[in-house]
């Protein structure tokens, strides 16, 4: 499963996730039924229930509406092909490690490059 393959799906009018248990699901049902098969991550559970909600949830914050703002979803780690700059919360300080001053700056540009350098440090 990757971000386009997630935007592609996002697209469809209606999805129906079939869940394998153990061993899958019988060879006829993914041979004649299935459109596509999807896959989380090179390791093994013990069924599909886990990796259709990941795949669900994936897909619902693509949907018009289901986020905060509609910019939120194309700024995201894995849209701009680069990881996530770091995030910080209140306090401005806990256990003496202090936010980065350039976010507390209040100049937007300043904040942008500093984001934009840490996403590019973070992929690296």
């Amino acid at each position: 499963m990757t971000q386009p393959i997630v935007r592609e799906y996002a697209k469809a009018e209606h999805l129906i996730l079939l869940c394998g248990h153990y061993e899958g699901v019988d060879q006829r049902v993914a041979d004649h039924l299935v459109d596509d098969e999807s896959s989380i991550g090179d390791y093994i559970l013990t069924n599909g229930v886990l990796g259709a909600v990941v795949l669900t949830d994936a897909i619902v914050r693509l949907i018009p509406g289901v986020l905060g703002g509609d910019q939120s979803a194309v700024t995201e780690s894995f849209e701009t092909g680069l990881l996530d700059h770091p995030h910080y919360t209140r306090p401005v300080e806990f256990q003496c490690w202090s936010v980065p001053p350039v976010l507390l700056s209040g100049n937007h540009g300043a904040i942008a490059t500093w984001r934009a350098e840490q996403a590019l440090e973070a992929t690296k």
